[in-house]
């Protein structure tokens, strides 16, 4: 999709081919912004739908107007300095931190150098040497949305019927905590013949062994029918995988963001998460529980209770249906970096 040069105020690089937590940002937000403001995403493996300039326009850009360059990786940072350093573009320089530890020397030399910066949460703000604006991140909550007839669903999927499921999406990697999660399936289900466990996703390449090892040690448990490794699937699928879900557990070591706990929360599950991403600032008291990470034993301790509390994962969930609806759309994500943009083509830098 080629928008017209001379209407974009706003362009999103994306310079990473491979599909990542940036590119999916891209993919979702700048669609809703074209609606909003002139803006068009640059570089490869971008669907046909997304607003699209080639790479080489960017060198050629007319000087008729500023436009807002906004960078999420230090490559693009890069780039945009170039662009106008170099390229003499007329370039306003916004990057989004989702960082949660203290960028290295030269990554702060760049961030310097930004006309202005976005944190995804307060936690990540608290790393940076310069004051953002924090914007949340936000999802669809039209298509993650509670089950009309969740007993169906779970028919249809295979799932049985009678128990209390417990999920764990994602990338399987020990970052991810995917053995976490097993380890305590594996303690908690002997007990409970009426608990299932859910994991699913994609072993990307180095990890294939580490998913054989849980595999195989959910085997020798005897339990490879209720703790179940299940493909990923596409994302118009997964919503439906959530709406089954009693509960949600996102037991990660480290974590940038962290948008699953919200894709659950906005089918109307509770969330049992670590202390990780912005896990703090998205699960509270009365939508779920909140562990240190890498404690395999707290989580166990935390899960076990919601696993033996129908009522109250009932009353969770609506509560957690109501926070993500308050303040976790992506429509609100959306505008609330519009409203940056226009204070950078207004001349602020902060």
């Amino acid at each position: 999709m080629a928008p017209d040069i001379a209407k974009i105020e706003v362009i999103a690089p994306n310079l990473k081919r491979r599909l990542s937590g940036v590119t999916a940002t891209i993919v979702r937000l700048v669609p809703m912004q074209a609606g909003m403001i002139g803006i068009a995403a640059t570089g490869p493996g971008l669907p046909a739908h997304v607003p699209h300039l080639p790479l080489w326009r960017l060198f050629v850009l007319p000087r008729d107007r500023v436009r807002v360059w906004h960078a999420r990786r230090n490559t693009e940072m890069l780039l945009g300095l170039i662009l106008t350093r170099l390229f003499r573009r007329r370039l306003k320089l916004l990057f989004t931190s989702a960082s949660q530890r203290r960028h290295s020397g030269y990554t702060r030399w760049l961030i310097a150098r930004m006309d202005g910066v976005v944190a995804t949460s307060r936690k990540t703000a608290a790393y940076l040497e310069r004051p953002p604006v924090v914007i949340l991140h936000g999802i669809d909550t039209e298509g993650f949305s509670p089950a009309a007839d969740r007993a169906a669903l779970r028919r249809r999927l295979g799932l049985p019927e009678g128990h209390a499921i417990l999920g764990c999406y994602g990338r399987i990697r020990s970052q991810k905590g995917t053995d976490a999660f097993v380890e305590v399936a594996l303690a908690l289900l002997p007990g409970r013949p009426d608990v299932t466990a859910l994991v699913m996703g994609r072993a990307t390449e180095g990890h294939d062994g580490f998913l054989a090892g849980l595999k195989g040690k959910v085997s020798e448990a005897g339990l490879a029918d209720r703790i179940r490794f299940l493909p990923e699937v596409p994302v118009h699928e997964i919503a439906d995988w959530y709406r089954v879900l009693d509960l949600y557990v996102a037991p990660q070591r480290w974590e940038g963001f962290g948008l699953t706990p919200i894709e659950a929360m906005a089918c109307g599950v509770p969330v049992v998460a670590t202390r990780v991403g912005a896990f703090e600032e998205i699960v509270t008291g009365d939508t779920g529980t909140l562990v240190p990470p890498g404690d395999i034993h707290a989580l166990a301790d935390a899960i076990a209770p919601w696993l033996d509390a129908p009522a109250r994962r009932r009353a969770a969930g609506a509560a957690a249906l109501a926070r993500v609806r308050s303040t976790f759309r992506i429509e609100d994500e959306a505008a609330s970096l519009v409203a940056v943009y226009r204070r950078l083509l207004a001349g602020e830098r902060w």
